[in-house]
């Protein structure tokens, strides 16, 4: 006859005998936090016990309290995670930037971009417009809203992007790349026609493209504006089918001409 041997059960460390009633309950307290991976309520408990207290709270209000502030904390942690997972170069917020330097772009229009309803579509969006003007900051502070909404994103530039993709394909690793790629929630591609692309580069960049095609979002931050691509994506035929698929239920934002960043330079120099 066979046996089945019953599941090992979690061992939580009992006190010692010689511990006080109260170091004992805290030692119990620890040891199961430890063990559960709760680290808010082990370090909370005591503090939130007191509080519990003095409220005169029941067993489980504070029993809510306590689940409540781990749940809490640990979505802090996974948000912080996910922009440190995105790869972006600096830290850029939305609520930072400057309106008034940029009349083309406004806050009911960022604040839809904000809302992460785009992004589960799949659609793309395209920031269009001079150095200086504030598509890097939109594309880091909206890549960053996403990452805090619970997305999956990564940001990289458009020659960083297709550099990894030539290694990939020496290397017999091409499809394992652009799956990588296709599975995050949003792609944030920077200096989009900043270098021109020979037909070799631009095919391999056109697979991204098509493997998130309608599926899954990207966002583009671009310093030429579409009639510019071609020289770009050299072979006109690649051009007219990448302009089609970043354009297709797009949003599109043109941040102008006028350069923020110079700007704050001549402020700067008539301070002096």
């Amino acid at each position: 006859m066979s046996t089945t041997a019953a599941p090992a059960r979690q061992h939580v460390p009992g006190p010692r005998r010689d511990a006080g009633p109260e170091e004992a309950v805290d030692t119990v307290i620890d040891e199961a936090c430890r063990s559960l991976h709760l680290p808010t309520i082990r370090g909370r408990v005591s503090e939130m016990a007191e509080e519990a207290m003095r409220q005169r709270s029941s067993y489980k209000d504070f029993l809510a309290d306590l689940l409540e502030a781990e749940c809490a904390e640990r979505e802090e942690r996974r948000k912080q995670r996910l922009v440190r997972e995105a790869n972006f170069p600096r830290p850029k917020r939305l609520e930072d930037f400057d309106f008034t330097e940029n009349p083309n772009v406004t806050p009911e229009l960022v604040g839809t971009l904000a809302d992460p309803a785009w992004v589960k579509a799949g659609q793309p969006l395209c920031l269009i417009g001079d150095s200086g003007t504030g598509k890097s900051h939109l594309l880091i502070g909206i890549g960053t809203a996403m990452a805090e909404a619970g997305l999956k994103v990564r940001y990289t530039t458009t020659v960083n992007l297709v550099n990894e993709l030539a290694e990939a394909a020496d290397e017999k690793k091409l499809a394992r790349t652009i799956a990588r790629y296709g599975r995050v929630d949003l792609l944030c591609l920077d200096e989009f026609g900043y270098l021109d692309l020979d037909k070799a580069g631009a095919k391999l960049l056109f697979q991204i493209f098509t493997e998130r095609e309608e599926r899954r979002a990207i966002a583009i931050a671009s310093n030429a504006p579409f009639s510019e691509w071609k020289q770009t994506f050299t072979d006109p035929r690649l051009c007219t089918a990448i302009v089609d698929r970043v354009t297709f239920n797009a949003h599109i934002v043109e941040t102008g001409t006028d350069s923020y960043r110079f700007a704050q330079s001549q402020k700067k120099q008539r301070r002096r």
